[in-house]
Formats: structure tokens, C-alpha cells, sequence
């Protein structure tokens, strides 16, 4: 390999943890003044440390804790996944898009920023990331997630958790499995000992060991038939007893707690967001039937101090309130919004080029429709929004752009050169299903929300595309949604499909510095996009009852030997690169992968390593393979560079119920990188016998 290759290091944890005042609290100094504190406390005040101090917000927040005789300033909690829901402020790309650019140290900066806005509005606690893994495209609620598979979660979760915690707590959500919209109140998620490890934990157990969150939601969902906020393996054995949990959780909002004795047993911190089973008189009426004794209500509290004296709240910094979309935080959301966009068609069209002559059609009511995503507790306010239109119009200096609105005479088409068709979703179709809104619907007014019975367009955006492919010269497809769509049906009518997701206050700027090659596009899909829906596990958006397993997503394809219109992790490049030079080294406890990457084309771009590791000859099952690292190298024309992923022993085991824990295989396992799940030219294979590890 060229000694003179830039070296790139992914997941730079060094980097990725810069500043995390979670990772720096001095533990043993905090618990002795904490002890301290709890001792003067009375049983009364220890109570209202375990509640919200009123059901509705103010200026956004709402406030928990707090107590200004002992000098405890109140948590000021505030959504959310993509920038602080508080007045304005700047509306970043929702969580799938960020995690489309498979980008940790943009999502750290993401985190960064986002955190600090909260902090200067007064705030001190971010409900965020959303954590819950994809299981299924449809959720309603996919858009605020980041991916189908659980390291490419936790990945960009310690990110986020990292960048926001230098300025306020993160509080990762929901606990656990909240992976179903509409029936969320009610939805029993069933699962074995060995998924739940395996799949649906990794990401929050990251969350908390590597990055430290300050806390954790709940979620209103049970599990194995146990609400969430009740459920004692969950709250104490996992997250506390196996994973060292110190911070405090607090329940997701008013149907996250169900009981007073059973939910602070389980290990429930605070209800959210005022008192009703956690007032002083329910929770005197248990203490005097037996339900609960006076050390359960202590322990519980402690928690919740603990983090108020650690985090010093009562001294917590108000930034400057200039902070709040400030031009610094504007670029990032321009420059996550760029590096978002997955390419996933491109017949020699794009980019286009802006010389005189070139007549642009742009048409669709959504091409001139603000579009941020999901209008409920992630809904984000920005003082300004670009749409595709309004984006367009600011960059195009010598081309013509003539925009049609969809009940437009569209015939005219054939005229233009090229025609660019913005369609796909809304808050109407996806999002958090919220039932007053629902009242609300059926009363007469729109519904918004919930989960997709069906990954298809809707009607009217299909017919759109058909109309505009049928008559144009040229036709671009501009996708917003939250996750996977179904396109195989027109697919082969148009000349490219750029996936935008919904890209925040920035989006139109982006499209257009995208569209005509400004930046090329780099973005990979953090979901699978099935060919059809029947591709996928069973879905029911009114069942009470799924049951999960360790097949979803691109495992459940590979195992199914089903291929997808587009895998996981796949994404096209205005450039091309080639990967080779690949070594691979065994430490004591890890293996160091190296793989040289060169960018062959004649622009700039970037490309996304991907590691996938398979245990071929395993004595349990196992997935065909899983996604065990991933890193993003950013290269001019020409040039190459060498990108280094460390590979752990704790990502090659499984979970043993019997044991009931993790389990290094003697195994033979296969290192396979490339640039998609479906697209893995290099490989590495070793043997392990019990001891040691040897190539083969």
C-alpha cells in the first residue's frame, strides 16, 4: 500500500466523544454529595422528584425535578430528533436522512448543534435520538430513527449523544421495541432472550456505555405482554444491573405509566409529564397498603438527583440566544442534507448543467410545499425553509425553469429538455399517530400520521410521475419520505431517482446544488427498498401482538435469497471508486481491517466502506451476515486514500439464553467489504478454535 495515502480512521472515538460531560463526571465525588443531600431530604421531597410539574408545556419545555429549597433546579426537557421544538429553530434532515450519509462525526456536529440551540433556550434535557429500530418501513414513525440494523444505529446514536452532551443531557428513546404507530398504547412486542440482545438492545446499550446518556423514555408499549414503564428486566436487570446505568428514566408521555407501585418498583423514575400515579397521594396510598416501601421511593429519587448534581443544573450555561439558527448551524443543515441524498437510478442525466438553452421543467405541488416530515413531537419550526422550487430559482443563473403545479396542463412538457417530478410523502401519510388529531379527523378535519399499510406511493403521486414520463424528454424523480417507497412499477420509466428524504430548512438549496453537480451525491440507503411488500415479514398496523425474530430488513432478504429493488446500504455516485489493498491484522482482541480507496472518476465524491462479517459454519443460527462497521472516505478526482475499521470480538458473538450472555464461537468467520450489502467484492476469512485465531 502507497506510503503516501491519506489514512483515515473510522469511528474515531477520540473525536466522536470530544467534550461528552457524561463521559466526565466524576462518579465517586457525585455520589458522596448526592448521599449527603438525600439525607436531609423528607419523604415528601423525595416524592416530587419522581414527576413532571405540569401536563403541558411552556415555551416548549416541559419541567421535571427540582427543588429550590435544596438547590436542585428543575430538568427542562425538550423534543426532539431533528432540532429543539421550542419556537424556532433550525430544522435539520430527519434522523433516516442523517444516517443516510453514514457520517458519525457529522451527526456528533448534528448533536453539537442541536444541543447547544436547546441549551440557549433554557433548556437542559433533549428527547433524543429516537433509537428504535426499523424493523418494518412502514412505521410511522421511521423518518425519526436512523436505521434497519442495530450497529449502524448505535454508531450514529453515540454520535448524536456525544455532540449533544456537550451542552444538555440526551435522553435515547423509546425503551424498547417501539416499533409500531398506531397501536403503540396497547402492542405487546414479543421476543426471545437471544433478538432481544442481539437486534433490539446493541444500539441503547452503546448509548449508554460508550456515550454516557443522561437519561432514557420509556415506551408505552409492552413487551412479553409487560408495559414497558412496569417492566422490571428491562429498567433494573438490563439496563441498571447489566449495563451500569446511573442516570434516571423517565416515562414517555401520559400513557408511558401505567401504576404507581408497579412502575417505581420496575424501576420508573419520573411520569411525565405531571403527577397522576406518581402524586404524593397514590403514592402514600401504596406505601400504606405495602405495595411499595419508603427505600424503593428513595432509590428512585436518588436517581434523579443524582444527575441534577452531576450535570450541575442550577449552574448550567444559557448560551447567547444568537446561537439559534445561526449561519454556522444553517451550512450543517445544508451540508447534511447534500451528503443525505441517495442516488439510486442515474442514466448518464445527472448532474445537469446550467448553460443557456437547457429549459428545466420542475412539476408537482410538493416541489413549492414546505415538507419537513412528521408534525408531531418531532416538528420542528424553522424561520425560513427552502423547498425544491425556491432552491432552484436561487441557483439557476442561465438555464430557463418553468414550474407546473400538478393540476396543470401537463402536456406542455415535451417542450423542456428535462423534467424534474418532486413527489412522495407527508405528515399525512407517515408520522407519529397521535389519537386526539385522530378525533379531530373524524370530526371531518385531515388526519395525519401513523404507520403505511402499504409502501406504494399514493395514487395522485403516481399518476403524476406517469403523466411527466409519458410526455417528457428527460425525466428526474426528487423522492421526500421517511423510508422505504415502492418504485419498481415505474422505476424503468424515468432517467434518475434521487431519494431526498425530508431534508430540513435547507432541502431546496441542497437539491439544487446536487442536481447540478455542486457536490455529487453520496448518500446510502439505511433501509432496504423491497421490490414489493410481500418481500418483507407480515404487517398489520392494527395488530396487538407482533412477534419479533432476528430476521428483518437486508437479514431477512439474504436469508430469503430475495433480491430487493435496491439493498441496504446502496447508493450511486456521480464519480466511481475501487477498493483493494485489503489487510487485515489480528490484535489480542480485535482485528485491524485496511482497505485502500480510490476515486477513478473525474469529480469529487464519496464513498461508504461497508464491513459485513458471516459465521459460516456455527453450530446455532445465524443471519447470512451482519453489518459490523462502516466508514466514509471523501476523495478528489484521482486520489486515494487508506481507511482503517477496527473490528471487536464483542461484535463476532451471540447470545446464549441458557448462559444468559454473549458467546465468542469457534467458528470459521468471513470479513466481507464493500460498498453495499449486496455488493462485497473483498473478503477475509479466519478460523477460530476456542483459543486462537488463524487465516484462512
Amino acid at each position: 500500500m502507497s506510503w503516501q495515502n491519506r489514512r483515515i480512521v473510522a469511528f474515531d472515538k477520540e473525536a466522536i466523544h470530544a467534550g461528552n460531560r457524561g463521559l466526565a463526571i466524576d462518579h465517586d465525588n457525585i455520589a458522596i454529595q448526592v448521599d449527603a443531600l438525600m439525607a436531609t431530604m423528607t419523604l415528601s421531597q423525595k416524592i416530587n422528584q419522581l414527576s413532571g410539574l405540569q401536563p403541558a408545556a411552556i415555551d416548549g419545555f416541559y419541567y421535571a425535578g427540582g427543588d429550590e429549597e435544596l438547590g436542585l433546579a428543575p430538568y427542562k426537557m425538550v423534543d426532539g430528533p431533528r432540532g429543539a421544538r421550542a419556537g424556532m429553530a433550525t430544522a435539520f434532515p430527519v434522523a433516516i436522512g442523517r444516517a443516510a450519509t453514514f457520517d458519525v462525526e457529522l451527526e456528533r456536529r448534528v448533536g453539537l448543534a442541536m444541543g447547544l440551540e436547546v441549551a440557549a433556550k433554557g433548556g437542559n434535557v433533549i428527547l433524543a435520538p429516537t433509537i428504535n429500530l426499523l424493523r418494518h418501513p412502514g412505521w410511522g414513525r421511521a423518518q425519526e430513527t436512523y436505521s434497519e440494523d442495530p450497529w449502524h444505529m448505535g454508531a450514529m446514536s453515540v454520535a448524536f449523544i456525544s455532540g449533544a452532551q456537550n451542552h444538555v443531557l440526551a435522553s435515547p428513546k423509546h425503551f424498547a421495541l417501539n416499533n409500531l404507530e398506531i397501536t403503540r398504547f396497547d402492542l405487546s412486542a414479543n421476543i426471545d432472550v437471544r433478538t432481544l440482545h442481539e437486534v433490539y438492545l446493541p444500539h441503547f446499550k452503546r448509548s449508554i456505555q460508550e456515550a454516557a446518556a443522561g437519561s432514557v423514555m420509556s415506551a408505552y408499549n409492552k413487551v412479553n405482554d409487560v408495559y414497558c414503564g412496569e417492566h422490571s428486566i428491562l429498567l433494573t436487570d438490563i439496563l441498571r444491573d447489566d449495563w451500569g446505568f446511573t442516570g434516571f428514566v423517565e416515562s414517555d408521555w401520559f400513557l408511558g405509566t401505567r401504576s404507581t407501585a408497579a412502575a417505581i418498583n420496575a424501576g420508573m423514575d419520573i411520569e411525565m409529564p405531571g403527577a397522576h400515579w406518581y402524586s404524593e397521594e397514590s403514592i402514600n396510598e401504596a406505601l400504606a397498603r405495602g405495595e411499595l416501601d419508603e427505600a424503593a421511593i428513595t432509590r428512585n429519587a436518588r436517581r434523579v438527583v443524582y444527575q441534577n448534581v452531576a450535570w450541575a443544573i442550577a449552574d448550567m450555561e444559557v448560551p447567547d440566544a444568537r446561537v439559534v439558527e445561526r449561519e454556522e448551524h444553517i451550512d450543517l443543515a445544508r451540508e447534511v442534507a447534500e451528503k443525505s441524498f441517495v442516488l439510486l437510478k442515474n442514466e448518464l442525466l445527472l448532474p445537469l448543467e446550467d448553460t443557456a438553452g437547457l429549459k428545466v421543467a420542475l412539476v408537482g405541488d410538493l416541489a413549492d410545499t414546505v415538507n419537513l416530515g412528521d408534525r408531531g413531537s418531532s416538528f420542528v419550526t424553522s424561520s425560513e425553509v427552502s423547498t425544491p422550487l425556491s432552491g432552484l430559482q436561487a441557483h439557476i443563473k442561465n438555464a430557463s425553469l418553468h414550474y407546473f403545479r400538478s393540476d396543470d396542463d401537463l402536456n406542455r412538457l415535451g417542450d423542456f429538455d428535462v423534467c424534474i417530478v418532486v413527489a412522495g410523502l407527508t405528515y399525512i401519510e407517515e408520522g407519529e399517530f397521535i389519537p386526539t388529531l385522530q378525533q379531530e379527523a373524524e370530526e371531518g378535519e385531515l388526519a395525519r400520521g401513523g404507520d403505511r399499510e402499504t409502501l406504494l406511493l399514493p395514487d395522485s403521486q403516481r399518476s403524476l410521475i406517469d403523466k411527466v414520463a409519458g410526455v417528457a424528454r428527460k425525466t428526474v424523480v426528487l423522492l421526500e419520505g421517511g423510508s422505504a417507497i415502492q418504485v419498481t412499477d415505474w422505476l424503468d420509466e424515468i432517467d434518475a431517482l434521487l431519494m431526498l428524504w425530508y431534508p430540513g430548512r435547507e432541502g431546496g438549496h441542497a437539491i439544487a446544488n446536487v442536481l447540478f453537480g455542486k457536490c455529487s451525491p453520496s448518500g446510502k440507503l439505511p433501509v432496504s427498498f423491497p421490490r414489493s411488500i410481500d418481500q418483507l415479514m407480515p404487517w398489520d398496523v392494527n395488530s396487538l401482538k407482533v412477534d419479533h425474530s432476528l430476521l428483518h430488513g437486508y437479514r431477512l432478504l439474504d436469508h430469503q435469497d430475495t433480491e430487493p429493488e435496491f439493498p441496504f446500504g446502496f447508493g450511486l455516485s456521480y464519480t466511481t471508486f475501487d477498493l483493494g489493498g485489503l489487510q487485515v491484522e489480528r490484535t489480542a482482541d480485535y482485528f485491524n481491517v485496511t482497505v485502500s480507496v480510490m476515486n477513478t472518476g473525474n469529480v469529487a465524491g464519496a464513498e461508504i466502506v461497508q464491513l459485513y462479517v458471516s459465521c459460516t459454519d456455527s453450530a446455532v443460527f445465524r443471519v447470512p451476515k451482519e453489518l459490523k462497521g462502516f466508514g466514509r472516505v471523501e476523495l478528489e478526482a484521482g486520489e486515494t486514500a487508506d481507511l482503517e475499521l477496527n473490528l471487536s470480538d464483542e461484535d463476532l458473538r451471540y447470545y446464549d439464553p441458557e448462559l444468559n450472555g454473549w458467546v465468542l464461537e469457534p467458528c470459521s468467520y468471513d470479513l466481507q467489504l464493500g460498498v453495499s450489502s449486496r455488493d462485497l467484492p473483498l473478503s477475509s476469512g479466519w478460523l477460530f478454535d476456542g483459543v486462537e485465531w488463524q487465516p484462512v
